[in-house]
């Protein structure tokens, strides 16, 4: 019996990574669309990917080239694929849009053309994001809430949702977008506030530094954890026809419970580590994103069983073990 083919972008990142473990797990034969400079700089650039590396197979491309994602889809001819891959980094998508325009938005509709094209029984995922609701219009969130991004990302990923969409209706593809709230992990970047706020805990216990500048506390946000999500991204790929759905855990909590859950479980006061630096304010600000997973929970059969207290007990665990290990070494 023949292997199911995945082929994910984005695979050396947070949610490729998982995805990839869980996609091997089950028996898929997974590929990755990785840049050059990625397998030429293992060490740092596929570390997420360290236990299962020799599983998978590996091709070089760049999102920002139509000829190469062509063959890649030519040559694997997967029978899903996920497009994970992007510039999420909310804040620098303000500081470089016409960067961020070109690698989600083209990026979107190159590998969606050269599915059509080259393999059009192919599953389509797309990495849709709750920044595309942006002002919110209703809490919580759900698949029928109007979007209203307030960020050149979160306009970006309703381009990628709309192009999905139409390839959808236009040509017949199976293609589908989760949109997904917030979701974090041990492998999240450091750039992103969560793990900016555990790592820093962790070097403040260890003494390796003493302050923290954050921007807005009161922004509330719907946190998950990465590794219960990608499941949710393969259960769509499952469904008799396609649907976009709405991923998330239906609870919300403020920067500053984040901020004070992490340092607390390291005997820390958040209050006399963190200052607030107004230039770490966005310059048009989403206040509270919620979602309602109910359909999900109905349709998918998915439900988000992790605590708030548990992902945030994982990542710290994680980063003060980690840096642990480097004042060590040192």
């Amino acid at each position: 019996m023949t292997k199911k083919r995945a082929l994910i972008t984005g695979i050396t990142g947070q949610d490729g990574s998982y995805l990839a473990e869980y996609l091997l797990g089950l028996g898929y034969e997974v590929h990755g669309i990785v840049r050059r400079v990625a397998l030429e700089d293992q060490k740092h650039r596929l570390w997420r990917l360290q236990d299962v590396i020799g599983k998978i197979k590996f091709h070089y491309g760049s999102l920002e080239s139509y000829p190469s994602i062509f063959k890649i889809f030519q040559e694997v001819r997967p029978h899903e694929c996920y497009h994970l891959a992007a510039q999420s980094f909310v804040s620098y998508s303000f500081e470089d849009e016409f960067s961020t325009f070109n690698s989600n938005i083209n990026g979107t509709h190159f590998v969606l053309s050269s599915i059509k094209n080259a393999c059009p029984e192919c599953r389509f995922y797309f990495a849709a994001s709750s920044e595309m609701f942006g002002k919110v219009e209703e809490v919580p969130q759900k698949e029928t809430t109007r979007f209203h991004p307030r960020s050149v990302y979160g306009i970006s990923k309703v381009a990628g949702y709309d192009l999905t969409r139409n390839y959808r209706g236009a040509y017949n593809i199976f293609a589908v977008s989760g949109i997904l709230f917030n979701h974090e992990s041990p492998r999240r970047g450091f750039e992103f506030v969560t793990r900016k706020i555990t790592s820093a805990a962790a070097r403040i216990k260890l003494g390796l530094q003493d302050k923290l500048q954050l921007g807005n506390l009161e922004a509330s946000r719907d946190w998950g954890h990465s590794k219960e999500y990608v499941k949710a991204m393969h259960l769509m790929l499952k469904q008799n026809k396609p649907e976009d759905f709405v991923i998330g855990t239906g609870k919300t909590h403020t920067v500053r419970e984040f901020a004070d859950k992490a340092f607390g479980l390291l005997g820390l006061d958040y209050k006399k580590h963190i200052e607030v630096d107004k230039h770490l304010f966005r310059p048009s600000e989403v206040e509270l994103l919620v979602a309602d997973p109910s359909r999900a929970k109905k349709k998918l059969g998915w439900k988000y069983t992790m605590t708030f207290d548990q992902l945030v007990e994982d990542m710290v665990k994680h980063d003060y073990d980690y840096f642990s290990n480097k004042k060590g070494a040192t």
